[in-house]
């Protein structure tokens, strides 16, 4: 029976939902009016209105539904993901839903996995998700709440935290001042008993319907005192996750039991039984957001294992916490170092430096005849070696196998979405959302550093065990971009730093549509609020918005991390090892001085006597990369000022997860060949004594100067990179992969999250 809060929903109100979703889907085939860098707002503000009048959300279902198979009929694709997210967001806050709109909700989903990816992937995530709220109702709510507000308690142990980290290089003080002041005022600052009694509230709403009263429910939760409720909580909270871990669940005795809860607390204020049967909703709470301005390249993993420390289940553990202690950081690890496992010691090792407690039992005295130089030998003591405990290596062996997302190597085409059912994996204690703030820059440096956690992990184990990163992109440009940006009015202006945020627009248009939008509304809004001073808690977009990217930002889209050894002209100066993600860039120095005069002024004859008179002669071995996935080795000498490799493709034809290497346009004839070589795997030298400048991800702190050659090749994946080792001593040739290799992810790869993955 539906319950009488819906009858309340005006006509009036569903007309102006229905009006609101059609402006969301008119955006998305690009014919609304509105402004490009307004993208977003329809979609913030049709949430907004849901949460101001949370009774509207069981109409928005319906609307939503009937949109769905509006584009099943008409095989309209683009409308479907992001139609399957705006009913899922609103399904998770939903007062009551009945169970005839569940069954419509279920059976469509169930319907997509007849399609292709990514909608079958997106399909069956939501299938499941549904189908747990319909036979436990409230579940959702539940566990949102208590993983991401990290409410104590014994049933549900996951905690969930969100991290933003911006780039210094990119806001000013004023705009970081702005930023983390909204954040701040956005997050949630109420105490644990009232997110217990709106997790109270909302499952016996979602459970009971109308024969649920709200308000009394409420009023009389506050009137009992702190003890009641939490014992009402431990009860609500177990009833719900017995019902939810049984296959198939009973929803008779869920409900059975929620009522007999629910009369033993209302009771007092209703002794005649009767109910008024009123609903009202309960906002869903932003989840716990911290701020960070990335200086220091260690940050990431201080705040990790600060948040893995500090989260309330460390308290309810099994004892097998008292091992999760937090290792001092430590520098990153050249490949020569990655397995080499030590601690520190202040034994000499010479046995006659030991104090007497510890001198070793002599079974005999020494000989008369052994000389006296012989008597004061250096005896070396035997040492401890420590190896990992057999847990720590099958956790990150576990994690491995997990990882299997990124594309094998040589494979050029990229990868996509979760893999596996959903629950298929084993769940972690804690999930961190790492949300990356600015352009193609910080990108790179959250590449090196995860990079260089995955290396501390595969040394020695410690957040393997328990935490799950999930990455997020939200791209900014600077303030001086985004005004002149304005300026043109085109939204792709200066996006050259933007390149990553633009590939994901193109192959994901609902993150285009909520995501991309921001790179210059962030700086507005921020400069806005520093000018004002006045705080924006009453509409905190900026949060809302980032709320919304990580809780329905689910499917990865994979990108190669690429490995480069860099040597120096400097013999006596030891070879540097980097990373980069999206570009790395070589120049002369010599012809850098002079490029800034021949831009717009040279035609292709002076451009080729400047590459000839300033360029450096380089030579260049690399396997061609093809579709076909044979590796041919080719090499080619030619005179260049310059050359780019990128590994974002620039257009929607060309997406192949592999390096494109542009050449300076002075060195294209020259060199005889197309002006452009794609691969994975490049090696560029120098014949003359010209040194070169390498510049990674664009990125000013990021540049190495004096350097005769690099080596360039897709990033292993350090756990993968242990077993080989591992099991070269039990094998013949060091070649082939044998054993648990054989299935793991060679590459690491860097997963960032969308809403659909791609979408061909």
């Amino acid at each position: 029976m539906e319950p009488k809060a819906n009858s309340e929903v005006t006509d009036a109100m569903e007309s102006d939902l229905l009006r609101s979703v059609h402006a969301i889907l008119l955006e998305l085939d690009g014919h609304h009016t509105a402004s490009q860098f307004n993208r977003g707002m329809l979609r913030w503000t049709l949430h907004k209105k849901i949460e101001r009048n949370p009774a509207n959300n069981c109409t928005l279902v319906k609307i939503v539904v009937k949109e769905l198979e509006r584009a099943e009929r008409s095989d309209n694709k683009l409308h479907i993901i992001p139609l399957l997210h705006t009913l899922m967001y609103a399904i998770v806050q939903a007062v009551y839903i009945p169970d005839d709109l569940y069954k419509r909700v279920y059976e469509f989903c169930k319907r997509l996995l007849t399609l292709p990816q990514p909608y079958c992937t997106v399909g069956l995530s939501h299938a499941v998700r549904v189908k747990s709220e319909r036979l436990t109702p409230g579940v959702l709510y539940q566990r949102m709440v208590l993983s991401e507000q990290n409410i104590k308690n014994e049933q549900y142990q996951y905690h969930e935290k969100v991290f933003v980290f911006a780039d210094p290089a990119l806001l000013s003080m004023e705009m970081s001042a702005a930023l983390s002041s909204e954040i701040e005022s956005a997050s949630p600052c109420r105490s644990h008993m009232s997110y217990m009694c709106d997790v109270i509230v909302h499952t016996m709403q979602a459970a009971l319907g109308d024969s649920c009263d709200a308000p009394t429910l409420e009023r009389m939760l506050k009137a009992k005192g702190q003890d009641m409720i939490e014992l009402c909580f431990r009860e609500v909270v177990a009833t719900v996750e017995v019902c939810a871990e049984e296959a198939g669940g009973n929803h008779s005795l869920y409900t059975g039991k929620l009522q007999q809860l629910y009369t033993t607390i209302v009771s007092s204020a209703n002794p005649d039984g009767q109910s008024s049967s009123t609903l009202f909703g309960i906002p869903l709470p932003n989840p716990e957001i911290s701020f960070h301005l990335w200086r220091e390249d260690e940050l990431l993993w201080k705040e990790l294992a600060k948040f893995t420390r500090s989260a309330p289940s460390s308290e309810v553990l099994s004892s097998d916490s008292a091992s999760f202690e937090m290792p001092d950081p430590v520098s990153d690890l050249t490949s020569s170092e990655l397995l080499r496992l030590s601690i520190l010691s202040t034994d000499s090792g010479i046995e006659r430096d030991l104090p007497p407690s510890e001198l070793p039992a002599v079974s005999e005295e020494p000989s008369a005849g052994r000389s006296e130089q012989e008597q004061g030998r250096l005896f070396r003591k035997g040492g401890i070696k420590m190896k990992p405990s057999v847990s720590d290596g099958m956790a990150l062996l576990q994690d491995t196998l997990e990882e299997t997302g990124a594309s094998p190597l040589g494979k050029l085409q990229r990868r996509a979405g979760s893999h596996g059912l959903p629950g298929s994996r084993q769940q972690k204690l804690y999930t961190a959302r790492i949300v990356v703030l600015g352009d193609d820059r910080i990108v790179g440096r959250l590449a090196k550093a995860y990079y260089s956690l995955r290396k501390r992990e595969a040394r020695r184990p410690f957040l393997t065990q328990k935490l799950s990163l999930q990455f997020y992109y939200i791209p900014v440009t600077h303030e001086e971009q985004s005004s002149s940006s304005t300026k043109e009015n085109t939204p792709t202006a200066g996006s050259d730093l933007c390149q990553l945020a633009a590939y994901l627009g193109r192959v994901d248009p609902w993150y285009e549509n909520n995501i991309r939008s921001l790179c210059h509304m962030i700086p507005k809004l921020a400069k806005m609020k520093s000018c004002s001073g006045k705080s924006s808690e009453a509409n905190p977009f900026l949060v809302d918005v980032i709320s919304y990217y990580v809780r329905m930002g689910l499917q990865p889209v994979y990108f190669c991390i690429y490995s480069v050894k860099i040597a120096f002209t400097c013999l006596t100066k030891e070879h540097v090892e980097d990373v980069f993600v999206t570009q790395l860039q070589i120049d002369i120095p010599e012809c850098m001085s002079f490029s800034g005069t021949m831009k717009g002024k040279g035609t292709l004859t002076r451009k080729k006597n400047f590459t000839e008179n300033c360029g450096a002669m380089m030579t260049i071995s690399y396997k061609k990369a093809s579709l076909s996935n044979r590796e041919v080795e080719k090499g080619l000498s030619l005179q260049t000022s310059g050359l780019v490799m990128r590994a974002i493709p620039s257009c929607e034809t060309e997406d192949l997860d592999c390096l494109t290497v542009s050449f300076s346009e002075g060195s294209k004839a020259k060199a005889g060949v197309d002006g452009k070589i794609r691969t994975c795997n490049i090696k560029i030298g120098t014949l003359e004594q010209k040194p070169f400048t390498v510049c990674l991800d664009q990125d000013y702190r990021r540049i190495f100067k004096n350097v005769a050659s690099i080596e360039v090749s897709p990033c292993l994946e350090p756990g993968y990179v242990m077993q080989k080792m591992q099991n070269s001593r039990f094998s013949v040739s060091d070649q082939e992969d044998v054993g648990l290799t054989k299935y793991m992810s060679k590459a690491l790869p860097l997963p960032i999250n969308t809403f659909a993955g791609i979408i061909q």
